[in-house]
Parts: structure tokens; C-alpha cells; sequence
């Protein structure tokens, strides 16, 4: 379909919410971006920060996360704009409700209690700093690290115990079946909290339960473009530790971009038909 005298805005996330991907965020944008140009959108760019409650436009794309930002999203979309993820759909994917959202519904989350240590996790917002994900090798220091959260006046704080086993990073778009898993070894990381687990031991595990799951999750936040973070336990069970809006898909870039085209050119569909 040609999409001529449609409007696309590019909404960049704000750099305070990528700490060091900024460059691979705005990547991935951008290459979705370029693949629906091709198809006759009229593109423009903007960042979060800059969103205006003025801004008009047929389709968003939008990793943006601050609750202003959300809110003149919000309106948007209630005046028909399609928005990719949606403003409810990242609040949906905060820590503490990703969290609760697992449990209540039976989803493969790390136990809260263990013997190996805890991983405490800021929880009303993604991570901005190294400070916003803690490891505490024991429960005196868990209590510590909780002491200095509530210090920064940060209250909503998750605390699950530390599961040994190997990183797996997820990448997945709904409703397009497409899915990819890498073991964290395979190059870049935000805090290099990944290390704490140590080499991987490429145990086996069941790559369709596991997009099974990741997509169960996606479509209980609803978000449509989405990744997290597994890990992968000697007896091929496994944890969702993270679960995130619109990742960076940096080893994945142009599959990733041309199927969360399609899932964009699926919902214009969807509304058209209603």
C-alpha cells in the first residue's frame, strides 16, 4: 500500500532515559523511519523533551517515556492518531508493574528469595544511572542499598533474589512473529551488570516458550515493540528479569525495522476496517 500524504513523527527518547545507547535507540528509529518513507510516508523527527501538545500526525513512533511526554501522546491518540508503543502501553512496562504483572499471571519471574544474593531495581521508572540497578550480595546489604534508594527519594524499588545461569537477551515485535534471542556475551551493555553471572555456559533452553512468553507479556502491557532480558538456568528453566518498551534491537537492526513496519502498516489496517 502507498501511504502518500500520510504524516509519520519520529519520537526520539530522551537521552536520560537511553544512558549509553543513545546512538542505537535513535538507530533503530531512524530505520524504521526509512523503511516507511519508502512506502510513501511524509517523515519528520522530533525528541521527547520538544513534543508539544499541538503536535499532529497520522502515526507515531514514539519511544519517548516521560510523563509529560505520555500524557500529549495520550491526547493524541484519543484524537486518532496511531501511536507505536502506545503512552498506556509504556507506562504498562514500568518495572514494578512488569513485576506484578508476571506473577499475577503465572509468568517465569525471579523468585523473591534465594540464597545467591538480590538485585534490587528501581521500579517507577527504566533505568537512568548505575545506581538505578543494585546488586546486594546478601540481605545487611540489600537493606543498605534500600536505605540509599529511599534516600534519593526513589520509594518504589524491586527486590528479587539473584538467579545464577546465563543472560539471554530477547527482541520481539507483536503480532508479526518476529523473535530473536542472543546470549549477553555477544557485545554491548549498558552497566556490565551481566558479568555478575559470569561466562556462559550456552545452557539449552525452549526458544518457544520463551517468545510464547515474551508474548503473553507484550500483549498484557500492551506493547507492540518490545525486549527483555532472561536468564537461563542450568535445567533450561528460566526468569524474565527485564522487561522493556522499544529497545535499541542493535544486533537485529533491519529485521527488526521491517517487521515493526509491517505491525504499523497492520494497525492502520485494523482502524481503517473500524
Amino acid at each position: 500500500m502507498n501511504y502518500n500524504n500520510r504524516f509519520l513523527l519520529k519520537v526520539y527518547r530522551a537521552e536520560r532515559y537511553s544512558p549509553n545507547s543513545a546512538e542505537r535507540d535513535r538507530a533503530i528509529m531512524d530505520a524504521v523511519g526509512d523503511v516507511l518513507a519508502g512506502r510513501g510516508f511524509d517523515v519528520a523527527r522530533t525528541d521527547e523533551d520538544s513534543l508539544h501538545a499541538g503536535a499532529a500526525a497520522d502515526v507515531v513512533l514514539s519511544m519517548a517515556r516521560s510523563a509529560r511526554a505520555l500524557d500529549v501522546l495520550d491526547r493524541m491518540q484519543a484524537g486518532g492518531t496511531l501511536v507505536v508503543n502506545s503512552a498506556a502501553g509504556v507506562r504498562a512496562c514500568a518495572r514494578s508493574s512488569v513485576d506484578l504483572t508476571m506473577r499475577a499471571c503465572g509468568l517465569p519471574a525471579a523468585p523473591l528469595h534465594g540464597d545467591c544474593g538480590y538485585w534490587l531495581k528501581r521500579g517507577d521508572e527504566a533505568a537512568q544511572g548505575p545506581d538505578d540497578v543494585v546488586f546486594a550480595a546478601d540481605s545487611a546489604e540489600r537493606d543498605r542499598a534500600m536505605r540509599r534508594f529511599a534516600a534519593r527519594g526513589v520509594t518504589d524499588v524491586v527486590v528479587t533474589a539473584h538467579v545464577p545461569g546465563d543472560v539471554v537477551k530477547f527482541y520481539g515485535v507483536a503480532g508479526t512473529g518476529f523473535f530473536r534471542t542472543y546470549h549477553a556475551d555477544a557485545g554491548y551493555s549498558k552497566f556490565g551488570d551481566e558479568r555478575l553471572n559470569g561466562c556462559p555456559h550456552r545452557y539449552e533452553f525452549d526458544a518457544v516458550a520463551m517468545q510464547a512468553d515474551a508474548a503473553r507479556l507484550a500483549e498484557l502491557t500492551g506493547a507492540d515493540v518490545y525486549g527483555g532480558d532472561c536468564i537461563v538456568r542450568a535445567d533450561g528453566s528460566y526468569a524474565i528479569i527485564d522487561f522493556n518498551d522499544w529497545p535499541s534491537f542493535a544486533r537485529c537492526r533491519a529485521e527488526a525495522a521491517a517487521a515493526i513496519a509491517r505491525r504499523v502498516e497492520t494497525l492502520l489496517a485494523a482502524g481503517t476496517a473500524e
